[in-house]
């Protein structure tokens, strides 16, 4: 099983999702760790290669953007609500930056 690694504030932006969201978002992180794939995601290639979304839509929206392509561990770039349709350029600009972080490993 790959180890999670959280990027930046991700682990504590996890956490402040509603308990029934965070239990989702648990779930799915799980399944990922063991090589299968999380219930509803989308690939983020605005992100960069090999990151995707996690959609877990549970007392509202909430995202979870990731990178698993790594031998090491799974990298959680990002943790938000969404509010709108589209995601924010703000979020997407955050989970840029951190991807270009673990890059540098």
């Amino acid at each position: 099983m790959k180890k999670l690694l959280f990027v930046g504030s991700s682990l504590d932006d996890l956490k402040s999702f509603p308990l029934d969201a965070r239990r989702d978002a648990g779930f799915n992180l799980h399944a990922i760790q063991n090589g299968l794939q999380p219930s509803d995601f989308k690939p983020m290639k605005t992100v960069g290669a090999g990151a995707y979304e996690i959609r877990v839509r549970v007392q509202g929206e909430w995202r979870i953007i990731y990178v698993a392509k790594f031998d090491e561990a799974i990298y959680v770039l990002h943790a938000f609500q969404k509010k709108t349709s589209k995601t924010a350029q703000t979020d997407i600009d955050t989970a840029k930056q951190r991807y270009k972080q673990i890059g540098e490993k």
